[in-house]
């Protein structure tokens, strides 16, 4: 069989170990039935992980997500010249860019601070480019807030130039530099018509934050989850 997609060929450089899915799934830092997600293409492995096969198997992680190969692989962080540069790769065609992930305190600064200011707690990759691309980053969601639809560990891609609309689930900052993930909801406008609004958690045992009683700042809107199944 030729090793065409990701996935087939995580499932040879696996059997080329005689390892087990299990056994991949320790190296990578997931579980077993992640593997078999990637082993049938269902979504990417996340950079970590990625990083942590390209060590196992001796090849590069543009071998694994696009096939390339050549002498004496490095790993993505050998390959980045500065910090903040995009790794643009290739999965069925579609292309993939890798983004930084930060954490909720990193995010309520990502507006006001150039990028070589923050150092992501990581990487993961997505196709959303936006507007800037260049602007665009994840969080892993923290809390049950947001459940049973995003769980703890679950990881949004953010779009900061986006204005939020109705419904959509956004990363927001309170007058206290608390940075939140909740859905917008518009309750009405201001006298200069600037829309009056709530954040809404999901879980109803958690409060709505409501734009009337709270300085409330939008960081970004949701553009994609991704959901882990560990």
């Amino acid at each position: 069989m030729e090793n065409k997609t990701t996935g087939q060929r995580i499932r040879a450089l696996r059997r080329s170990k005689k390892l087990t899915q299990a056994q991949l799934a320790k190296i990578a830092g997931v579980s077993s039935p992640a593997v078999t997600e990637w082993e049938k293409d269902s979504y990417l492995p996340k950079a970590a992980s990625l990083d942590a096969m390209a060590k196992e198997f001796n090849v590069s992680t543009d071998y694994i997500l696009k096939g390339i190969e050549g002498e004496n692989p490095a790993t993505e962080a050998q390959q980045e010249t500065t910090s903040h540069e995009a790794s643009n790769v290739s999965f069925n065609g579609k292309p993939l860019r890798k983004i930084p992930v930060l954490d909720f305190v990193q995010a309520g600064l990502w507006r006001g601070v150039v990028y070589d200011g923050i150092h992501p707690i990581g990487h993961t990759y997505t196709d959303y480019e936006g507007i800037n691309p260049q602007d665009v980053f994840g969080v892993t969601v923290d809390g049950m807030s947001m459940s049973p639809r995003f769980m703890p560990n679950d990881e949004l891609v953010i779009d900061p130039n986006l204005a939020p609309q109705p419904g959509n689930f956004v990363i927001a900052q309170n007058g206290d530099y608390e940075v939140t993930f909740k859905k917008y909801r518009v309750t009405g406008y201001d006298e200069e018509g600037r829309e009056q609004f709530q954040l809404v958690p999901l879980n109803p045992d958690f409060g709505t934050l409501d734009s009337i009683q709270h300085k409330i700042s939008i960081i970004g809107v949701v553009v994609k989850h991704i959901q882990n199944l560990r």
